[in-house]
């Protein structure tokens, strides 16, 4: 038995009923499930630095997601949010580095 008590995507419990194994779930209070949320977003992050790939990226999305949700906002107020931000201040693409201000 392998235990993880880990914050796991919502159909994986299906999944491993489906593969014939035994196991327990829990349903995290409003506020754990933030806590576990923001672990599993460092999680995520941690495999995509090592990974480098769009599956690990998805995944990191999906947490932020979950954690815009935990606070009471919509998968459509985040994305939102990100174009505001991105008018108003840009986004990333050009790699632009600031090295000093004076």
């Amino acid at each position: 038995m392998i235990t993880y008590n880990k914050l796991v995507r919502d159909k994986i419990p299906q999944i491993i009923k489906e593969s014939g194994k035994e196991f327990e779930v829990r349903i995290a209070s409003s506020e754990e499930k933030k806590q576990l949320l923001e672990k599993k977003l460092l999680e995520e992050v941690n495999e995509y630095v090592e990974d480098k790939n769009l599956l690990e990226l998805a995944d990191v999305m999906e947490v932020l997601f979950g954690l815009a949700d935990s606070l009471g906002y919509s998968e459509e107020e985040l994305i939102a949010m990100r174009e505001k931000r991105r008018a108003e201040r840009g986004g990333f693409k050009e790699g632009i580095v600031l090295q000093w201000v004076k």
